[in-house]
């Protein structure tokens, strides 16, 4: 059984996916770029701005599940420049505390409306 998760606190889906889905006890999300869920639109921004707003759509849509980051087990981060990588490693790291999900990181071609940075996790839940 499977269940689709989503929040208005977070981008609305701009194509033929779901923010996240429930499944088996796990919850997958889609990635996360920097657009802003109030206006539905995507402004560049200095990439710290980009990680905090994609943090912060992440957040809401762990909490339309019923977790919080402290359930994640896995994180993939996608960057436009690899250069970037302290400045979103030192925002993303003030999202978790304690003991910190596996991760990688990876640099890309391109990203969706060329934003900088994307973020998706996996989640255990109940």
């Amino acid at each position: 059984m499977k269940h689709i998760i989503q929040t208005e606190h977070a981008p609305l889906p701009i194509g033929p996916y779901s923010q996240a889905v429930k499944a088996g006890g796990m919850l997958y999300t889609s990635g996360q770029i920097a657009i802003n869920p109030a206006t539905q639109e995507y402004t560049p921004l200095e990439v710290e701005a980009e990680t905090e707003l994609v943090m912060q759509n992440m957040q809401a849509v762990l909490k339309a599940a019923g977790v919080d980051f402290s359930a994640v087990v896995k994180t993939s981060i996608f960057l436009a420049d690899m250069g970037d990588f302290p400045k979103v490693n030192a925002v993303y790291a003030r999202y978790f505390t304690g003991e910190f999900p596996a991760r990688e990181t990876v640099q890309v071609a391109s990203l969706p409306k060329s934003c900088k940075v994307e973020i998706s996790m996996i989640a255990v839940c109940s």
